[in-house]
């Protein structure tokens, strides 16, 4: 097994080197990578059960990733049109896929099959190349997760009835055991979530490599017992994500969580490659094609009107749309369950898989360059948008100010940010200080200054001023040098510890270097010089430094130095 998955990665290098060359998708490269080392070429895996389960922990990583960025606002922003237009849009593909398949000359049985197979489009695919694109906080990102989300539950529905039917008979017997089960699961989560968690805040956030392990353990363990009682590892994941999505470290979470998300979600790409069957491709040409075209033409368009006629602008729309043209992975679980029940045989299985690999790469290049395909469109979208469309108004928020480290120092800076009247946030990772800012309605963000992630869900790039009161040298450093690249025109006000360290700083473009021994120095000095050199004057002096930290260390307790 050992030796079976370096030659997969080391397959994988060299193909995605040649991809980079060509300057096309990596996403391609691991399905060519996954065709190379599979059955159709040179069957070098063998320990085929191993790998898929390495390519389930990318899912259930990359499902939880997702969960993350599902608070309950933004399920109340999308929850409509993604329930109602999702629905809409199966049963549109649905019936022309339905059509198609019993003029072509397939059974009403094995129809229904690849109709509900082709209106499902691909979760892995959609997030990956959104999280690569960066634009998973557009609105029509939101609303294609939505989509998503929505398919994923009628296909563990369907998943659920074909698999505890008897005898081609679903029998309630057999389904009400998981839907029972499935009930206890959320119940459990919610009490979970609401009961437990919060008390559990300040042990999570305080060390970032617990937080780490604690969101893998949580993330593979409710997509664990998601499958234990019947359902999907993805909407276990997902329902892993959305427990903890609201609270302060969720960002900072999926960020710690992404490079291991990426690793072992080359596999599944490679795992979807190596199902390639050559005989389908020689047996089924054109029925290859036709259900091919109706994911990649039929999808969008279905979309396109839905969406529309619910006021959304042709731009949303038709982005959206893109999204959907691909045979997701739940559609080869529906189709591998519903030939396990004796429902369908296995040349149904390969054509659908076969037409899965082929959207799901042409599918890659249309999401990719969605916008040129927009620009190239746009005049004749026009009978796709109302009047009175709505606008993307789903845009990330951006900060004129943002406050990296609320301690030592930083809360200074809030009257001054309050008085030029801008939208301001406060950046920090130790939870007892998130605690007070949310306390105070001070809106914050949890993470790490050196997290690119973190900068781009900040939307930095359009700030006018950022200040870091962190005291560490290389956070400050690689900070200035981000700001350097993305940001030229903010004016960046930071910290350093000595004068070497300031000119440093000061080489990499910062604006103001604080030094805080200097800054007390001339302080007392000024002081020195109205004071007269009166002992009462130092008194009262005195006074008042000791009310100001006495009033701070009220606040943060022993966690101020």
């Amino acid at each position: 097994m050992f030796e079976e998955l370096t030659l997969v990665i080391v397959i994988a290098v060299a193909v995605s080197l040649v991809m980079r060359a060509l300057k096309q998708p990596l996403m391609i490269g691991h399905i060519i990578t996954g065709i190379l080392v599979g059955p159709a070429v040179f069957n070098i895996v063998r320990s085929t059960e191993t790998i898929h389960i390495f390519a389930e922990f990318g899912i259930a990583l990359l499902l939880f990733i997702i969960g993350l960025g599902l608070n309950i606002r933004v399920i109340k922003d999308i929850g409509k049109v993604a329930l109602l237009a999702s629905l809409a849009q199966v049963v549109f593909v649905g019936g022309a896929t339905y059509a198609v398949a019993t003029i072509i000359g397939y059974g009403h049985t094995v129809s229904l099959f690849i109709a509900l197979a082709l209106s499902l489009s691909s979760t892995i695919i959609v997030l990956k190349l959104l999280s690569d694109k960066k634009e998973q906080s557009r609105l029509y990102a939101k609303v294609s997760i939505g989509f998503l989300i929505v398919q994923d539950f009628l296909a563990t529905v369907a998943v659920l009835l074909v698999s505890s039917s008897s005898n081609g008979h679903i029998t309630l017997e057999s389904f009400m055991p998981i839907a029972i089960k499935g009930s206890l699961l959320l119940v459990g989560l919610i009490i979970f979530r609401y009961l437990i968690l919060p008390h559990l805040n300040n042990l999570i956030g305080k060390s970032q490599e617990f937080l780490f392990l604690f969101s893998i353990a949580l993330a593979l363990g409710i997509a664990t017992l998601s499958k234990e009682v019947g359902l999907s590892l993805e909407i276990g994941a997902l329902l892993a994500g959305m427990t903890i999505a609201s609270m302060p470290y969720a960002t900072e979470a999926a960020s710690r969580l992404k490079p291991l998300r990426d690793f072992f979600i080359v596999l599944h790409f490679v795992v979807l490659g190596s199902l390639l069957n050559i005989d389908v491709i020689q047996s089924s040409p054109g029925r290859t094609l036709v259900f091919s075209l109706i994911v990649l033409i039929v999808n969008p368009i279905s979309i396109l009107i839905i969406m529309g006629l619910m006021g959304y602008t042709k731009k949303t729309s038709f982005k959206a749309g893109l999204a959907m043209t691909q045979v997701g992975e739940f559609s080869l679980i529906l189709l591998a369950v519903a030939n396990h029940q004796g429902y369908i045989d296995k040349e149904v299985v390969s054509l659908i898989t076969f037409v899965a690999l082929i959207t799901i790469a042409i599918s890659t290049y249309m999401i990719l360059y969605s916008e040129q395909l927009y620009k190239l469109s746009e005049r004749y979208l026009r009978m796709f948008e109302r009047r009175k469309a709505r606008n993307e108004h789903e845009r990330r928020r951006r900060y004129d100010l943002v406050l990296f480290g609320y301690q030592r120092g930083g809360h200074e800076f809030l009257p001054v940010f309050r008085k030029v009247s801008k939208k301001f946030i406060v950046v920090d990772y130790d939870p007892s200080v998130i605690d007070f800012l949310e306390q105070r309605n001070i809106e914050y963000m949890y993470g790490d200054a050196t997290d690119s992630d973190l900068l781009e869900e900040l939307n930095l790039k359009h700030s006018k001023l950022i200040v870091s009161t962190i005291t560490d040298q290389g956070t400050n450093k690689s900070l200035a040098k981000w700001l350097e690249i993305n940001n030229p025109y903010a004016v960046f006000i930071t910290t350093a510890d000595n004068a070497e360290q300031a000119a440093e700083l000061y080489e990499q473009g910062v604006s103001y270097v604080m030094l805080p021994h200097y800054i007390g120095s001339e302080k007392i000095g000024a002081f020195i010089k109205r004071s007269e050199l009166k002992k009462t004057a130092f008194k009262e002096y005195r006074e008042k430094h000791l009310q100001y930290l006495q009033s701070h260390h009220e606040l943060f307790g022993s966690t101020e130095t």
